[in-house]
């Protein structure tokens, strides 16, 4: 297949990127899923809009993103490479394989409700109650 995306940006450098663009208000952010040139800023002029996304939770605790995957095969196939979080949302929404952060992030959390959830062990029975002192003596012998 021909590089469109590298024809298209013939003579002014740069490559095509897969990214989000951060859009919304003060504490209510809102990114667009963009194809763009690199070396543009992150919220300039972008070649085309491939989605959305919703990064705050709705009233039913989910994130919303809408995606056009028909024009991200499009893109992909043209040679455009994705950021980072263009290519774990990808993972997430099943478009891609699982980043590998993503499977590590998961692990860490399981680990981490796994402990909280185990009970506290209990001391082993050798071992010196909370009060007494388990130093030895700097005085002299009687």
């Amino acid at each position: 297949m021909v590089q469109l995306g590298s024809r298209l940006l013939r003579g002014r450098g740069g490559h095509v990127v897969i990214r989000f663009a951060l859009g919304g208000c003060t504490n209510r952010p809102f990114f667009r899923i963009v194809a763009a040139n690199s070396r543009r800023a992150r919220d300039g002029k972008y070649l085309e809009q491939l989605g959305c996304l919703d990064p705050l939770p709705n009233a039913h605790g989910e994130k919303v993103a809408g995606l056009n995957l028909e024009r991200l095969r499009y893109w992909l196939g043209c040679g455009a490479q994705l950021s980072r979080p263009a290519e774990k949302l990808l993972g997430l929404a099943g478009f891609l394989p699982l980043h590998p952060m993503t499977v590590t992030g998961a692990e860490r959390l399981r680990r981490r409700r796994q402990r909280e959830q185990q009970p506290e062990a209990a001391p082993a029975d050798g071992s010196a109650e909370p009060g007494t002192s388990t130093g030895t003596s700097t005085g002299t012998a009687p």
